[in-house]
């Protein structure tokens, strides 16, 4: 029996197979674009992540399944601790956990570090660890509080972005932001949601 008759159809209709169906249309990136890629934290990055408030922390689990988690703070929370090595702290959040069970079986990550303001962005690629280490923590605390853990990670790739996405979607200009009043409201979402669970929640 053919196996294909047996195969879920795809969601979308024109599914792409390779990369090479791709290259036929755009081409070969510039040579600058392919060899930007360094394998160490250098001064530029060291001081745009010291000036970062805000990062997009990318995990997978060993399935595959993938989790994107904004992390905040102060900006220099990120602490870099030499040309391959940074580590940011995990504070108590929902008790989810969705990041860190994932690291636990899958150390790959990805970073994307963001400056108000500015429209390029820095990516980091590598290998994340969960460390418990009292006076790793003790010098991460906020308010008093020390974290219940703390990411660091061993750095495989780090590269400037280009300011394309930031740009197109005018992100920091004020003039294009939603009204606070047509805003959504993020506690009428996670009613919603959890009701679809079968969660009731009370006002």
């Amino acid at each position: 029996m053919n196996n294909m008759t047996n195969m879920t159809p795809p969601p979308f209709p024109g599914i792409i197979q390779s990369i090479d169906e791709i290259r036929a249309v755009i081409g070969e990136a510039h040579p600058a674009v392919q060899h930007k890629v360094i394998h160490q934290i250098d001064e530029h990055a060291r001081a745009f992540i010291a000036k970062s408030p805000l990062f997009f922390y990318a995990t997978s689990n060993a399935n595959g399944t993938s989790d994107v988690s904004p992390r905040g703070d102060a900006a220099g929370f990120v602490r870099v601790l030499d040309e391959r090595r940074l580590m940011f702290p995990e504070r108590l959040g929902n008790r989810r956990l969705d990041s860190m069970q994932n690291l636990l079986t899958n150390p790959q990550v990805g970073l994307i570090f963001i400056i108000p303001g500015v429209e390029m962005v820095l990516r980091v690629n590598g290998r994340g660890w969960l460390t418990k280490d009292e006076e790793l923590l003790s010098t991460m605390q906020l308010n008093g509080k020390t974290p219940i853990a703390a990411v660091g990670v061993e750095v495989q790739e780090c590269f400037v972005h280009c300011s394309r996405a930031l740009k197109l979607s005018k992100i920091w200009d004020t003039a294009t932001w939603v009204p606070e009043q047509e805003q959504p409201d993020g506690m009428d979402m996670f009613r919603a949601h959890v009701a679809l669970n079968g969660i009731a929640l009370e006002e």
